[in-house]
C-alpha cells in the first residue's frame, strides 16, 4: 500500500524564543527532543496504519545535554523524566524514524527537518541520515485541497482536525505524535470527502 508520513518535532526554546528566533543570549539552540510520526495509508480507506514517537536527548555544541527549561517541559508536556528514562541519541532516533518510514516521504506542517537534521545534526556534528528530497511541507496539500491562505497562516498544525470539524480523541497540543494526528486525521478527512486527490502526494 502507498503511504505518507507525517511527522512533527518538538525542540527546545524558552518563552519568546519564536519571536526572537532563537537569538537571545540565554536561548538554547532549537535541537529537537521529540519526534511524532504517523504512517497514513493513500489506498482504500486511507487508514492510519501505525505511528511513532521517541524521546531523543538534546545535546549542546559541547555534547553536553541540555536542560529542559521550565516553559517548555509546560509547554509541551516533555518532562526530565521522559528523556531520562526514553530518551535516545539523535542517530539512534533518526534511524527509528527513517525505519518506521519504510522509505515513504515524510510531510510535516511547514519544514521540521530543519529542526530535526539540518540543525540538530549540525549541533550534534553528525551527518544527516535522511536526505532533504525525501520531505516536504504538508501546508502544500491543505493549498490543493482549497483551504483559503488566510486561514492556512493562522492555523497551526494542533488546531487543523478542528478548523475542518474532524471528530478524533483527544489531542495535547505541542506533543510530537498528536500534532502529526492532527493534521492526519485532517488529511484523512479530505481525502475521504473527495477534496483532496491522493496522487498530490506525488505531485507536489
Amino acid at each position: 500500500m502507498k503511504t505518507a508520513i507525517i511527522f512533527d518535532c518538538e525542540f527546545l526554546c524558552l518563552e519568546g524564543s519564536q519571536r526572537r528566533f532563537w537569538c537571545a543570549a540565554h536561548d538554547p539552540d532549537p535541537v529537537i527532543a521529540q519526534i511524532g510520526a504517523v504512517k497514513l495509508g493513500l489506498e482504500g480507506e486511507f487508514q492510519i496504519l501505525d505511528t511513532y514517537k521517541s524521546y531523543v536527548r538534546p545535546i549542546d555544541r559541547f555534547g553536553e545535554r541540555y536542560p529542559l527549561d521550565p516553559y517548555f517541559t509546560n509547554l509541551t508536556g516533555i518532562t526530565e523524566e521522559d528523556i531520562d528514562a526514553h530518551g535516545v541519541a539523535l542517530e539512534d532516533a533518526l534511524s527509528g524514524v527513517d525505519s518506521f518510514s519504510g522509505g515513504a516521504r515524510f510531510w510535516s506542517w511547514g519544514k521540521d527537518e530543519l529542526n530535526m537534521l539540518a540543525i540538530s545534526c549540525y549541533v550534534a556534528g553528525i551527518q544527516p541520515s535522511i536526505p532533504a528530497r525525501r520531505f516536504d511541507n504538508a501546508v502544500k496539500l491543505l493549498v490543493a485541497a482549497g483551504m483559503p491562505i488566510e486561514d492556512l497562516a493562522k492555523t497551526p498544525s494542533n488546531k487543523l482536525a478542528d478548523y475542518y470539524g474532524v471528530d478524533h480523541p483527544p489531542l495535547q497540543a505541542h506533543d510530537g505524535l498528536d500534532d502529526a494526528l492532527s493534521i492526519s486525521y485532517t488529511l484523512q478527512h479530505l481525502m475521504k470527502i473527495g477534496k483532496l486527490q491522493p496522487e498530490v502526494f506525488d505531485r507536489t
